[in-house]
């Protein structure tokens, strides 16, 4: 096998696969909708991208061809077409993360929200302490500004994504189950077939779960110990005590885990959501034999997650931050957080709604979430791999949005809204392309400052 070709490359997932392949040396290319940041950093890479649907374009030597896809893309596609109606080995994205991560020791984050940071943050610690990982990354890690990174042992960080079942390809040793909310009920129908899938996922981690507190996860169903986590209760095996804020917004916390406590832990990115991510990736670090000293240093030096409450301007006058959130809880999560942070300034949310049949069944959940803003800004809805669905648009969220100011919006039009607006503290949240306002945002903000 000499050709890896990939549908949908400028993927977060897909990308850093890519990436892995051409490091070992092979032909790369692919085929993905639109240019972004992401597919022009892998076309600096040496890998050949294009964004037509040309099936002529796939390997002519199909003996010696890999072609993995993603889920999102569209049935129709031709390209897809082809390679299934001529034969080609196909496997999807997760399939090859299952390969990949076969016989090597893995430690895997699973859940409904936190899965990027809390992964990136395990492999950063175990990069800067020296152990050093391969880790296939749900976002760009700001410390190396990549989602792949490459070590000649054989320890493998992973997400262990839930949607399309795809985690069930997983086998780790050690996993991390953040939570369970509700999500992708087009894959699952229901609440109690997403969290079975869960607990058959967990019923093939290997020695250890890192579950979050109050998880419905009982030990007698799995080989592997289950240990709890949790931000302040005091129940969890692992838990963050002597919580406090510092000037800048960062948060310093005591560990306190099954073999002691390690104090004064400073946390190098914002928000107290990222205090309970730290807890949760120090008891991986800790289970897999990491120094106390190192785990420390790690979350200390740790910068983040491209798109995850990502800094792009703090001043006394206005901030920006950007994220990634996408579901109801994480939305809550960040607001939460961001309130907590900058309790007495004005804050406008963003938010560009992702799929139609996440926007149906969590309408309610997601104007509760958005509420906790003071003003908010509704975008359409984005939608992805969906075909539009009757009766659901970003109306369904706007009318139970419960602010003091709101407004729906196109996408094109809010640049211009922006510009004629009072503005304190701004935070654009979506799965999206939004991501693509992000730096006009930021430069028509900086202006300001």
């Amino acid at each position: 096998m000499r050709q890896i070709y990939f549908i949908g490359i400028g993927g977060i997932g897909m990308s850093a696969i890519a990436r892995y392949y051409k490091f070992k040396g092979y032909e790369v290319s692919g085929y993905d909708r639109t240019p972004s940041e992401l597919t022009r950093q892998l076309e600096q890479e040496g890998i050949a991208i294009h964004y037509e649907d040309r099936p002529d374009l796939l390997p002519k030597d199909k003996e010696q061809s890999l072609i993995i896809y993603t889920p999102a893309i569209p049935k129709e596609l031709q390209e897809l077409s082809k390679a299934r109606d001529e034969g080609y080995r196909l496997l999807k994205r997760s399939q090859v993360l299952g390969e990949l991560t076969k016989g090597e020791r893995t430690l895997a984050v699973a859940g409904t929200h936190g899965k990027t940071t809390t992964s990136s943050l395990i492999a950063h610690i175990l990069e800067s302490s020296g152990v050093g990982c391969n880790a296939f990354l749900g976002g760009i890690s700001l410390n190396y500004g990549t989602n792949y990174l490459f070590n000649a042992n054989s320890l493998v960080v992973v997400e262990a994504d839930e949607f399309d079942r795809s985690f069930l390809q997983l086998h780790p040793q050690i996993s991390v189950i953040t939570a369970m909310d509700a999500d992708h009920l087009d894959i699952y129908g229901n609440l109690e077939n997403m969290q079975q899938a869960y607990r058959d996922y967990a019923a093939q981690v290997e020695e250890g779960i890192v579950a979050k507190f109050g998880l419905p996860l009982e030990q007698k169903d799995f080989k592997a110990h289950i240990y709890s986590y949790h931000l302040e209760d005091e129940r969890a095996d692992f838990h963050a005590t002597n919580i406090r804020a510092q000037e800048d917004g960062h948060y310093v916390f005591d560990l306190v885990h099954p073999n002691g406590r390690i104090k004064d832990i400073r946390v190098g990115t914002l928000g107290r959501l990222n205090v309970e991510n730290s807890v949760a990736a120090a008891a991986v670090c800790l289970l897999q034999g990491v120094e106390e000293k190192q785990i420390k240093e790690g979350i200390g030096t740790f910068k983040g997650v491209k798109r995850r409450l990502e800094e792009h301007l703090n001043s006394q006058k206005l901030t920006y931050i950007d994220d990634y959130a996408h579901h109801p809880a994480e939305i809550k999560a960040a607001l939460s957080s961001i309130r907590e942070m900058f309790p007495q300034r004005k804050l406008t949310a963003i938010f560009q709604p992702h799929l139609y049949s996440r926007t149906r069944d969590f309408a309610k959940e997601f104007a509760q979430a958005l509420s906790l803003a003071d003003q908010v800004v509704l975008l359409d809805i984005y939608p992805a791999r969906e075909l539009p669905i009757e009766g659901v648009s970003s109306e369904l969220i706007f009318k139970d949005i419960d602010c003091k100011e709101k407004k729906l919006l196109n996408y094109g039009e809010l640049l211009d809204w922006l510009q004629s607006q009072e503005l304190e503290v701004v935070v654009s949240l979506g799965a999206g392309n939004i991501d693509r306002l992000v730096q006009p945002i930021k430069e028509l903000l900086t202006k300001r400052v």
